[in-house]
């Protein structure tokens, strides 16, 4: 065992390593493109106003969204859904959500219903992760504004029964608020065949992009709905001081993340050059090895479902007798192996585990990830252990 390694198993969390032209991207966006978009008609400004309208497009090609004005940039999912929530929401309103949603959706519901503002329910979950349909669709009142639902679960990587939550939801007239923080650029994801009203994703994760991009995908109309998350320069109608109707300007103010966006482009191109079907058919392997592999071991407990096809990569652990924080700083101080550990921003989805309060280890292999390295990552867990037992 050698603690020089670098094994990355945190692509939960943000993905690494990333395709080379992302980085390079970046960079000559910096150096080169110094317009800022929509701000002036200088031929600096023009290349940067067209290099965001192809991230928008790609992203709407990848999201099968009829039209690239939908995709409203964001500095990162948590920002998307802010916008969503605190945009959309009316005093007494009510709200439904998992009990697998992450921080980015407990807490500014949290802080709409202490002010007073809101109402919500949760919907449980399995221990494998899944909502209960039946509480669900007993849970709608004639107030029931919106169901928020995280599509993958960045616990245990439960994947939500989607299509049906978007049927029940505008059977009873309410709005559905995906959170695909985890699935975007892993999952396919077909926004003419699910009719999702607002989409949040992030580019730093499954887009293979750098952190300080992502957004929000409204369904047409859903423009009406929203308030302005943040106002102000847009480079256009700047004669008033109202933001300005249309999309995207409506929910975009300020200078974008320029050089973020180009990054993005370059890991939506190498994600539709391998395809997603691809993407998905190694993080199955690996899901499928690891779990194989660990639940040979004595002592290790995996949670979340069973099935590796209806989860992503995302795997959480835990070892009687070891701590899950002491069970982390061992794997990367003695093996070389970066993970997560903790209750991952979702204290939740860990109720519904039956892991609250001490969290588990978080293991999330990626793209780049090999069976080489999950081979070393089962042996180290399995020495952790027989080290522990003999003292």
């Amino acid at each position: 065992m050698h603690s020089k390694l670098n094994l990355y198993f945190d692509n939960a969390a943000t993905s690494w390593p990333k395709p080379e032209p992302v980085y390079g991207a970046a960079e000559i966006y910096l150096r080169r493109m110094y317009g800022n978009p929509g701000r002036t008609g200088s031929t600096r400004t023009i290349a940067a106003e067209r290099l965001l309208y192809r991230a928008r497009d790609r992203l709407a090609r990848l999201f099968n969204a009829a039209d690239p004005s939908q995709i409203v940039f964001a500095f990162n999912a948590t920002d998307a859904l802010n916008m969503a929530l605190k945009g959309l929401l009316d005093r007494g309103d009510h709200i439904l959500y998992t009990a697998m949603e992450h921080n980015s959706v407990l807490r500014p519901l949290g802080g709409l219903k202490r002010a007073g503002l809101i109402r919500s329910t949760m919907i449980p979950c399995s221990e494998e992760g899944f909502p209960d349909l039946a509480f669900l669709e007993r849970s709608f009142e004639p107030r029931t504004r919106l169901v928020a639902v995280n599509h993958v679960s960045n616990v245990c990587g439960a994947i939500a029964p989607l299509k049906e939550i978007v049927e029940m939801a505008h059977r009873h007239g309410a709005y559905v608020l995906v959170d695909a923080a985890q699935s975007a650029g892993v999952l396919p994801i077909d926004l003419q065949a699910l009719p999702a009203d607002l989409l949040a994703f992030t580019g730093h994760k499954g887009l293979l992009g750098p952190p300080g991009t992502g957004g929000l995908y409204l369904r047409s109309g859903m423009e009406r709905q929203l308030r302005p998350w943040r106002e102000g320069g847009t480079g256009s109608f700047s004669e008033t001081d109202r933001q300005p109707e249309t999309l995207p300007e409506r929910l975009e103010a300020g200078t974008l993340n320029g050089p973020g966006l180009a990054g993005l482009i370059e890991g939506l191109d190498f994600i539709e050059q391998t395809g997603l079907a691809q993407i998905r058919k190694h993080e199955i392997a690996l899901n499928t090895s690891l779990r194989k592999k660990l639940s040979r071991i004595p002592g290790i407990r995996l949670h979340g479902p069973a099935e590796p096809s209806r989860s992503t990569a995302v795997l959480s652990l835990t070892i009687e007798g070891i701590d899950c924080g002491e069970l982390g700083h061992t794997l990367e101080s003695r093996y070389g192996i970066l993970c997560r550990t903790g209750l991952h921003c979702a204290p939740l989805a860990h109720r519904a585990l039956g892991t609250f309060p001490e969290g588990t280890v978080r293991l999330s292999p990626g793209f780049f990830s090999r069976e080489l390295e999950v081979d070393y990552l089962s042996g180290a867990l399995e020495e952790i252990i027989s080290l522990k037992a003999r003292r």
